[in-house]
């Protein structure tokens, strides 16, 4: 009994030298383990609960007030980030100003997913 428990100790604290046949088998059943071990074992963490960002937004363009002329104006909004980022698709989240130090309008956030 007391063989098998220091032989269990050993084994836990990884106490064998590195050119001994041991420390070969506890490398072998490591790679096993990591290698066929089914991904539906760790399918319910919560790594994976948090691969979604919490917040949606994927970018945020900046848009000239000269190109368009308020924020009410979706299509021309619309049709300047098209023209900027080169997508077709794409939803607008929100349009924010963007004011200078004297409260004149610089230009318009524009967040898009």
């Amino acid at each position: 009994m007391l063989g098998l428990l220091t032989t269990l100790k050993k084994i836990f604290f990884w106490n064998y030298a590195r050119n001994t046949w041991q420390w070969d088998v506890l490398c072998v059943v490591i790679l096993i383990f990591i290698f066929l071990t089914p991904k539906s074992w760790f399918s319910g963490s919560e790594r994976s609960q948090a691969r979604e960002h919490p917040n949606p937004i994927v970018k945020t363009v900046l848009v000239s007030a000269e190109v368009v002329g308020n924020e009410q104006d979706k299509g021309r909004i619309e049709r300047q980030v098209q023209l900027m980022t080169g997508r077709d698709q794409f939803e607008i989240v929100a349009v924010r100003k963007v004011l200078a130090n004297d409260g004149r309008l610089v230009s318009f956030e524009v967040d898009i997913r």
